[in-house]
């Protein structure tokens, strides 16, 4: 495991937190509660930052417990990489190094991509990793016709919008069953504006280089083989209307993880903690309080 050399700023209720890498990048974390107490850590999906998690981070450390969520390499306020290592054994590095920064092994929670980091993270590790594992809306086979439709998502729009409404409607078009919010300002977590006046994407338009069905159908066994190795309590949370994890996807997961526990987010489609944050809060709770109870000092 790497080291890493961490830097922390204080808020209220947060803490804002850079983590260097040992290739030179460095990630920006938030994080609540004690350090010390039963750790959790989250990973946004594609495309998202930290920022998603914010709720569930507040929500854990107010609970005892040390919450974290990074934005990843290439996302939000982490750098980009040079070298373009995005790849999901990069990105398993960077976890490993945000592991070694908290007290004990942690419950790792993965959104979608994140989730795939943490299984790559915890099926390869020779070592007691993290705690247990909590896949949210992602398993290592997924519908192709709903990767194409997020792929299409993080692909579109190369040219920027001419303004935060412009940018609103691309996100209600693609979540359209997720209710608008009345201001949209929020959003500009997740955009920048460039020299040319126009808003952007606030991640690296290469992290998302289209790979051939090939490619992708030797990543899916790669992480299938490598499933039987994650011996830890594991948890899947889907959306009941989500169009990437299918039940025949997850009964295949199941047949490499035979521990697999589920919990179905009605009214959730594959973001789900943005669509029924209260709902997937009170979800995996009830899962950590079991393996790791918040307010004992580990």
């Amino acid at each position: 495991m790497e080291t890493a050399h961490t830097r922390t700023s204080t808020q209220p209720g947060l803490r804002t937190r850079r983590i260097e890498m040992n290739d030179g990048i460095t990630l920006t974390a938030t994080e609540s509660g004690e350090r010390g107490q039963p750790a959790v850590i989250l990973l946004h999906g594609g495309g998202q930052t930290r920022h998603s998690w914010r709720g569930t981070v507040e929500t854990l450390g107010e609970l005892g417990y040390h919450a974290l969520a990074f934005d990843a390499r290439g996302h939000g306020e982490s750098d980009w990489s040079t070298t373009l290592n995005y790849s999901y054994n990069r990105l398993a590095d960077d976890l490993e190094a945000v592991i070694g920064t908290v007290a004990a092994e942690p419950v790792v929670v993965g959104a979608s991509m994140g989730g795939m980091t943490a299984m790559h993270a915890v099926g390869r590790s020779k070592g007691a990793l993290a705690r247990a594992l909590v896949l949210v809306d992602i398993a290592p086979r997924v519908d192709p016709k709903g990767l194409r439709r997020v792929h299409d998502f993080l692909n579109g729009h190369p040219n920027g919008f001419a303004d935060i409404e412009e940018a609103s409607e691309a996100v209600a078009a693609y979540n359209p069953h997720r209710p608008r919010p009345r201001d949209p300002s929020g959003l500009m977590k997740n955009l920048r504006l460039r020299d040319d006046g126009r808003l952007y994407w606030h991640w690296d338009p290469r992290f998302f280089a289209s790979r051939s069905d090939e490619q992708r159908e030797k990543s899916t066994n790669r992480l299938l083989d490598m499933c039987p190795d994650i011996k830890i309590p594991t948890l899947l949370v889907h959306g009941a209307e989500s169009d990437v994890v299918s039940s025949s996807g997850i009964d295949e997961l199941r047949g490499r993880l035979p521990q697999l526990e589920t919990a179905l987010m009605q009214g959730a489609g594959h973001m789900i903690a943005g669509d029924r944050n209260d709902a997937f809060n009170a979800a995996i709770m009830v899962f950590l309080e079991r393996l790791a109870p918040a307010g004992l000092n580990r």
